[in-house]
């Protein structure tokens, strides 16, 4: 079965959502579009978005794996969320 991709306009929103208030996280969120935004589904997208309601000095210690997604919010300790992480990490 496959999953169903973001549509545009639910990829814009997301885009405005992760904008962040450190330089670090926005360069990472970015270099994720640009990887990912024609094949991101909606389970992606939710996942994404999950990890956005983190704090960004929380967000960039679960990116660079000071914390893990256990110690910040139980609540994301979930496979969407670690795939996402997954592919957040991912180096160019």
């Amino acid at each position: 079965m496959t999953e169903a991709l973001i549509d545009e306009r639910g990829l814009s929103k997301l885009q405005w959502r992760c904008r962040r208030g450190l330089l670090e996280n926005d360069l990472f969120i970015e270099r994720f579009f640009r990887r990912y935004s024609d094949t991101l589904t909606v389970r992606h997208a939710d996942a994404l978005s999950a990890l956005m309601d983190l704090s960004d000095n929380d967000l960039l210690d679960v990116h660079l794996a000071r914390k893990t997604l256990l110690q910040v919010d139980a609540a994301l300790d979930r496979a969407d969320v670690h795939e996402v992480l997954k592919m957040l990490r991912e180096p160019l």
